[in-house]
């Protein structure tokens, strides 16, 4: 489904008509809405190929660069980028679709624009680098889910000239690979002695999560109610166990006549969804 999409290209030239901000990246968009009859349905929104750039600037040391596209029936998309001492690094990223497009939200109870504004989670890039990610990777923010791949993008170019230096997302750094130890044959060695190993402190226990009240309102009833503790379990090169705080989480979501989504936000990158 990716290939639906078509690459967009920008190149932005200062007034000595040089480039000074260039970016060619693939990106769809996931979004979820409520229909008339008060289901949620799941649309994918794509890029068309009469995307615009219009608005888009360079920035400098005191304003932030700014890549701005157009497409389709009244969406958008912008990313302002800022400049720090040696390096470069996205900032906010601003999704505006348009639930007007029936081609993409036939039933759209709500209509016209929708803006979502979104943290950029990407690190600093230093200068005269490009950022580069040939890998797919996801940002997702309040019933949105942005995602970008074959991306190259570097701001505040120097010269005029790309760069080809090039800072790589963490979905296309290789893995390393396993050690192996070298075999060496017909070696006679002198017997060594070795203390026996410490024994293993046994596993430190995970207390329980507190149990948390999460509700939602339509209008002034209450919709949704959930009583319950969370604790996440993560398998990554070891299990990481993580209780979800209910002193620090956040409840969000909506109740339609059918459907009910309800969404918690730890405030730490933790983001679940029911």
């Amino acid at each position: 489904g990716f290939f639906q999409s078509y690459a967009v290209e920008v190149d932005i030239k200062d007034a000595s008509n040089a480039t000074c901000l260039y970016a060619n990246w693939m990106m769809r968009f996931l979004i979820t809405y409520e229909s008339n009859n008060g289901d949620y349905k799941t649309t994918t929104l794509n890029l068309s190929s009469s995307a615009t750039h219009n608005g888009s600037v360079c920035g400098n040391d005191t304003q932030a660069a700014l890549v701005a596209v157009q497409f389709g029936e009244g969406h958008s998309w912008s990313i302002n980028i800022t400049k720090n001492n040696e390096t470069y690094q996205g900032d906010f990223i601003t999704l505006t679709y348009n639930t007007n497009d029936t081609a993409v939200f036939p039933d759209a109870k709500r209509k016209g624009p929708v803006t979502v504004l979104m943290k950029d989670p990407a690190g600093p890039v230093q200068l005269n680098t490009v950022f580069v990610c040939h890998n797919s990777f996801v940002i997702e923010a309040e019933n949105t889910t942005q995602i970008f791949w074959n991306v190259t993008v570097q701001a505040f170019v120097q010269n005029g000239t790309v760069s080809k230096k090039e800072t790589r997302c963490p979905a296309d750094r290789p893995t390393s690979a396993p050690t192996v130890p070298t075999t060496i044959a017909n070696v006679t060695t002198a017997p060594t002695t070795t203390a026996p190993p410490a024994p293993t402190p046994p596993p430190k226990p995970v207390e329980n999560p507190d149990t948390g009240n999460y509700s939602l309102k339509s209008g002034n009833k209450t919709c949704f109610l959930a009583t319950v503790g969370l604790q996440l379990n993560v398998s990554q090169d070891k299990p990481l166990l993580i209780n979800i705080n209910p002193k620090t989480t956040v409840a969000d979501g909506a109740c339609g006549n059918t459907t009910a989504t309800l969404k918690l936000n730890d405030g730490n990158s933790t983001l679940i969804g029911f």
